[in-house]
C-alpha cells in the first residue's frame, strides 16, 4: 500500500514541480559548469546500490564525501548551490528514484556508497531492509546535527513505529523543517 500512495504523491508532486525543476536546472547550467543533476551513488533496500538524483549544489570538482567532511565547503559551493541546499531543493529530482522504485518519501534516508561505518551498523540492526526515504525520522530529529549512532537509533525507532500514520507525521514535520531551515548545518 505504502508504495502505491509514494507513485500517486510523486506523480502529482512532479506534474506540480516540473516547471519549477527545469527553471532550476537552467539557472545551475548557466552559472556553472557540469550538468544540472548530480547523480550520487547510494545505498538503498537491501544494501544495493542506485543511483540517487539531486540538483548538483557542489562544483564539479568537489570530493564524493559527506559534505560535513569537507575541509571548507564553503568554497566548493557552486553558484545557488547553497541556497539549494538550505532550501532542500536540490532533493527534488528524488521524486524521479521514488517513481523508479528506489526509494520512498519516508523512511531511513540513504547512505552514500562510502560511508562504512553507517551502512555497517545500520545492516547489523536490519534496517538494510526498508526502503531508503527522502526524509526520515532521524532527518526531523536532527539531520546533519546527528552521530552516525544516533541515526541508526532513530531509524531502529522508525522501524518499529512504521505506520501510515507516522509517515505522515514526518512529512508534516519535514515540511516545517525545511520552512524553518531546523537542522541544516550543509
Amino acid at each position: 500500500m505504502k508504495r502505491v500512495i509514494d507513485l500517486i504523491f510523486a506523480t502529482i508532486l512532479f506534474t506540480i514541480l516540473i516547471m519549477p525543476m527545469i527553471i532550476i536546472a537552467i539557472s545551475i547550467r548557466l552559472t556553472s559548469k557540469g550538468e544540472a543533476i548530480y547523480w550520487s551513488k547510494r545505498v538503498g533496500l537491501n544494501n544495493n546500490i542506485f543511483n540517487m538524483p539531486k540538483f548538483r549544489t557542489m562544483r564539479i570538482d568537489t570530493p564524493v564525501i559527506a559534505t560535513h567532511l569537507l575541509s571548507n565547503e564553503d568554497i566548493n559551493y557552486a553558484p545557488f548551490g547553497y541556497f539549494l541546499r538550505r532550501t532542500s531543493l536540490d532533493e527534488l529530482p528524488q521524486i524521479f528514484s521514488i517513481l523508479r522504485g528506489d526509494m520512498s518519501f519516508v523512511g531511513p534516508r540513504p547512505a552514500l556508497f562510502n560511508q562504512d561505518d553507517l551502512i555497517q551498523l545500520r545492516t547489523k540492526h536490519s534496517i538494510n531492509k526498508l526502503m531508503p526515504g527522502i526524509t526520515g525520522w532521524a532527518q526531523v530529529n536532527g539531520r546533519d546535527e546527528l552521530s552516525i549512532s544516533d541515526k541508526v537509533d532513530f531509524d531502529l525507532e522508525y522501524m518499529k513505529k512504521k505506520s501510515f500514520l507516522f509517515d505522515l507525521k514526518i512529512l508534516l514535520m519535514t515540511l516545517f523543517k525545511v520552512i524553518r531551515n531546523d537542522g541544516v548545518k550543509h
